[in-house]
C-alpha cells in the first residue's frame, strides 16, 4: 500500500456503491477516472473525490505519478443510519432509513516484472531438453520415474464375445 484515503459518512447506500466499486476494483488509477467520468452513477462522484484525494497523496508524498498506481483495495462500509418518520394511513408513523456509506481506498504501485537478458542460443535451452526435462518425474523416495510414452490401448469387448460363442 503506497497511500490510502477514505471518506466517511456519505449520503448514499453501500450497495449502491459496491456496484460502482466492483467495475473500479484492481485498475489503474488513469482507466479507472476514466470510466468513473463516463459512468452516469452518483457513487461515482464520491468515488472519483476519494480517487484524486489517494493519488494527491501519492504524488505528494512519494512522488509517484497516476500513471504508476492501480487500485489494490476499494471497499464500502456501512455507516450509521439516520432515521425520519414518516406519516402513515390510521394516524401511525413509519420509519424512513437514510444509509451512510464509509469508503476506503488504497493505491499501490504497478509491478513490472523485468526478464532476465540472455545473450545468444547458447544460454536458453533447446527444445529437446525442455522435453526430456518435462517427461522426468520424481516419487517421494527419491526415484526417478518416466511416465509411458504410449496410452493404454482401449479393450475391444466385441472380440471377447465373439471368441466365447465360437468355443460353445
Amino acid at each position: 500500500m503506497i497511500t490510502k484515503a477514505s471518506a466517511k459518512y456519505i449520503r448514499i447506500s453501500t450497495r449502491k456503491t459496491r456496484k460502482v466499486m466492483d467495475l473500479v476494483r484492481g485498475m489503474s488509477v488513469v482507466k479507472a477516472d476514466a470510466l468513473l467520468d463516463n459512468l452516469s452513477k452518483r457513487p461515482c462522484l464520491y468515488i472519483k473525490r476519494v480517487l484524486r484525494a489517494a493519488v494527491d497523496s501519492a504524488d505528494k508524498r512519494f512522488h509517484i505519478p497516476a500513471a504508476n498506481l492501480y487500485i489494490s483495495l476499494i471497499k464500502a462500509d456501512g455507516g450509521p443510519l439516520i432515521k425520519r418518520f414518516r406519516a402513515a394511513s390510521m394516524g401511525r408513523a413509519t420509519e424512513i432509513l437514510h444509509r451512510t456509506t464509509h469508503i476506503i481506498l488504497e493505491l499501490d504501485k504497478i509491478k513490472v516484472y523485468d526478464k532476465p537478458v540472455t545473450s545468444g542460443h547458447l544460454s536458453t535451452p533447446s527444445v529437446a531438453e525442455k522435453l526430456e526435462k518435462s517427461k522426468k518425474t520424481i516419487k517421494a523416495d527419491g526415484q526417478e520415474v518416466k511416465p509411458r510414452d504410449q496410452k493404454p490401448k482401449a479393450k475391444d469387448h466385441k472380440v471377447k464375445k465373439e471368441s466365447k460363442k465360437k468355443e460353445s
